[in-house]
């Protein structure tokens, strides 16, 4: 298991990022650069945490969207004390968003595929833990009217990202760093984001770090993309003596530390609503953001590497009111969660542009009293090729789509379901 190790001094104090225990706090491997006096508050929240309290597990989410309506509408169970955190998880397509909130969610309710554009709207997921709720914001890929018109996408691509950022508390940037062309600078639309909001707290997350195979890349990568700053200090990679509980490893590991002599002084004047021309030419000549809060590096689909960030907005949420009961788990309606899940398997299975143009139509939806759930979608297609390779040979395809549906959709309702799909031209 080649799992990245970084020893990182910060500030005055040293924090160990490893599987290993120090000042009585366990690192998860996934790792991050930080200041000091959030990692004390980090370890007083771990601690509490050990003292015996109850994490609430949503059940599942309602199969009737009446009950999923008066779900979302009911007064929150709030504690005293309570705190709340919105977190805008942004990023070019395919970084990895959904994953990760799946993950942090503990279940899968957000669509998931290797084709960009898998996420068609923007839509929350909710985490609810002893007296703190995390609002996720899944947004759909930052992305251009031409890229729209391409895909065959719905306008509302172009405007949901912007929107979700600005009821954000923190703003998660996603980059995916097993792509050689992503992780080299930040995509201009993230940019142009960051840019529009820089009151806004923002964290970068190094997602797929487990398919990266030279390590030291990371910390090439990490300097490019926060222009070398991180929390308004300075960064800069040397060589490093591994500490004695590091993992012995025949290749050099480095060091990347913060320093407290180059301090950047961050205007904390509020942009404009929109960027002047100069602004935006400046972003373009630009390959990473200086205003970055923290960093992490994980896998989004690795849970002990998801937990660290997990722990990281329990500790970043602020006194305030819960938006929602502690059984939600997310605003999709029932329906909504079943055509994502079904388009997911379109694009997973078949290829290039073929599953942007198919539609659907919920034909049946029925709740029996054996507590099997039943339901009949009907697929459009706009070519017959196209139709042909959705039922695939001997309706092989489309029998396969459906299955897998069926088995994805029963872990959400918690109850058997019977998933039948039919394929129809459009004429």
């Amino acid at each position: 298991n080649s799992r990245l190790k970084l020893y990182v001094d910060v500030f005055t104090g040293n924090a160990a990022c490893s599987r290993g225990r120090r000042n009585g706090f366990i690192f998860t491997p996934a790792c991050f650069i930080t200041s000091e006096a959030f990692l004390n508050r980090l370890m007083k929240g771990k601690a509490a945490e050990a003292d015996g309290n109850i994490y609430r597990l949503p059940a599942s989410v309602p199969p009737d969207s009446g009950e999923q309506l008066s779900l979302l509408l009911r007064h929150p169970d709030q504690p005293d004390n309570a705190k709340v955190l919105k977190v805008a998880i942004i990023g070019a397509p395919n970084a990895g968003k959904s994953t990760l909130t799946n993950q942090l969610l503990g279940k899968k309710v957000f669509a998931v595929s290797k084709k960009v554009h898998t996420t068609r709207s923007r839509a929350l997921g909710v985490l609810t833990k002893n007296d703190t709720q995390i609002i996720l914001l899944d947004t759909p890929g930052l992305t251009t009217p031409s890229k729209v018109k391409r895909h065959q996408l719905e306008k509302s691509l172009l405007v949901d990202p912007w929107s979700t950022v600005k009821e954000a508390d923190l703003m998660v940037i996603m980059v995916d760093v097993a792509d050689r062309w992503m992780c080299s600078r930040l995509d201009f639309e993230v940019l142009k984001c960051l840019a529009e909001h820089p009151h806004i707290p923002a964290i970068l997350v190094l997602n797929k770090v487990d398919l990266v195979k030279a390590k030291d890349r990371m910390l090439d990568i990490t300097a490019q993309l926060t222009c070398g700053v991180v929390n308004g200090h300075r960064m800069r990679v040397r060589p490093v003596i591994k500490p004695p509980w590091a993992e012995k490893r025949p290749e050099k590991d480095s060091e990347l530390s913060l320093d407290e002599d180059n301090t950047i002084h961050e205007d904390s004047n509020k942009p404009n609503s929109t960027l002047s021309k100069e602004q935006l030419n400046v972003l373009r000549s630009q390959q990473g953001w200086p205003h970055f809060k923290d960093v992490f590096m994980l896998s989004s689909v690795d849970r002990e590497d998801v937990e660290t960030l997990k722990s990281y907005f329990m500790v970043a949420a602020k006194p305030g009111s819960w938006q929602y009961h502690s059984e939600v788990l997310t605003d999709q309606s029932p329906e909504d969660i079943c055509t994502n899940t079904i388009r997911e398997k379109l694009l997973e299975y078949l290829p290039q542009e073929v599953p942007y143009s198919i539609t659907q139509s919920i034909e049946l939806w029925q709740d029996r009293e054996d507590d099997q759930l039943d339901i009949s979608v009907k697929l459009y297609t706009k070519k017959e090729t196209h139709m042909k390779m959705v039922i695939g040979t001997g309706g092989q395809m489309v029998a396969r789509i459906a299955q897998e549906t069926s088995e994805d959709l029963s872990k959400v309702y918690l109850r058997e379901v019977k998933l039948k799909l039919s394929v129809k031209l459009r004429k």
